[in-house]
Parts: C-alpha cells; sequence; structure tokens
C-alpha cells in the first residue's frame, strides 16, 4: 500500500514546491528586474513620500483638482462594525454598487451629480464616467472628455488661463494600448502633479 500511495505524496509535494514558491519567486525577480515600477505597484513618489499609485484612483475633492471618476466601495463603520460606509477607493474592497438601471437610488444619485456638473460647466454635455462608478471602484483614469470638461473649473480655482490647463490636459492624454485596446484615458493623479509643478 505504501508503494502505491509513495509516488502521489512526492508528485503533491514536488509540484507544490515547484508550482507554489519556486514559480512565484522566478516571476517576481523576472517582473522586478524587467518592469521594476510596475512590479512595485507603480508607485508615485512626492519628495521622497509614496503620495499615491498610478493603479488606483484617489478622492480629489478641491475645485484646483481634477477629479476622478465616483467610487462605490465601502468599508466597515468605525462606529459599528455590523454596517459598512461609503469609503471612496478602497482597495480593501474593490467592487461596484450592484445597483442596476432600475434602482432609484442610483438614478437619484446619478441625477443628482448630473446637476451639480451642469452648474460647473454649463455649455457641455457631462461626459457619462464622470457620474458613473467603475466596476471596480478604483479606475485611476478619466476620458479625455471628462478630463476637458473640468479645465474650466480648475483654471478658475488656479487662477491660470484655461488654455494653459488645456495644453496639460492634452499633454497627459495616453492613448489605446498597443494602439487598438482600451480607451483614450488620462490619469487623474499623474494631471493633478502635472499641474501642481505648473505651477511652481
Amino acid at each position: 500500500m505504501l508503494k502505491e500511495i509513495r509516488p502521489a505524496i512526492v508528485l503533491v509535494v514536488s509540484l507544490t514546491i515547484i508550482t507554489g514558491l519556486i514559480y512565484p519567486l522566478v516571476m517576481t525577480g523576472i517582473a522586478g528586474a524587467i518592469f521594476p515600477t510596475q512590479a512595485h505597484g507603480s508607485l508615485i513618489e512626492k519628495d521622497g513620500k509614496v503620495i499615491g499609485s498610478t493603479l488606483i484612483g484617489q478622492s480629489f475633492t478641491s475645485d484646483k483638482y481634477f477629479h476622478g471618476r465616483p467610487s462605490a466601495t465601502s468599508g466597515p463603520d468605525p462606529k459599528d462594525a455590523t454596517k459598512s460606509v461609503s469609503v471612496p477607493y478602497n482597495a480593501a474592497n474593490s467592487g461596484g454598487s450592484n445597483l442596476g438601471p432600475t434602482s432609484k437610488a442610483l438614478a437619484e444619485r446619478i441625477g443628482a451629480d448630473v446637476e451639480t456638473l451642469k452648474k460647473e460647466n454649463p455649455g457641455a454635455a457631462v461626459p457619462v464616467d464622470l457620474v458613473t462608478t467603475s466596476p471596480s471602484g478604483l479606475d485611476p483614469d478619466i476620458s479625455p472628455e471628462a478630463a476637458l470638461f473640468q479645465v474650466p473649473r480648475v483654471a478658475k480655482a488656479r487662477g491660470v488661463p484655461e488654455a494653459s490647463v488645456r495644453g496639460v490636459v492634452e499633454s497627459y492624454i495616453e492613448g489605446r494600448t498597443l494602439g487598438v485596446l482600451g480607451e483614450p484615458r488620462v490619469n487623474v493623479l499623474r494631471l493633478n502633479l502635472a499641474l501642481d509643478a505648473m505651477k511652481s
């Protein structure tokens, strides 16, 4: 009986070591050597301090910054652990709101957001990604249209010409990956850092 069981045990242990230890370590080493920035989370530093990642959105509320897509992520309520509260861009609880097109709460929230944004830029159509959440709730990018829509507000808050802000936005538009994958986009964190650098 041991003669039949022993090869199975050896095979399980061997494959566990190969696929669970050796392979991940080798792939991590190769990724760190070839793509060091991406392998470490695509982190962005400012003055020697990590301030974010190009892969995870952040909440910018000041008028002088571009705002990202709304985030539907939540987290435990600090006052009552059995309840959850809205925690925008909570990477530990990535996910959408699960509200469908017939949801009254979703329709009311989007309607209120559209009205708020129309006051910000009355002559322009509100881009859909400024009022809808992404499936992950962590989207770091917005469409070029969403960025250009916010130019008047940002320029006014910073006291700079709209053309200057528009120029920064246009220089930070990223095309489709490999020319065919995804849509053109603007990374909100990089754009806001560029605006801060422009002012200084």
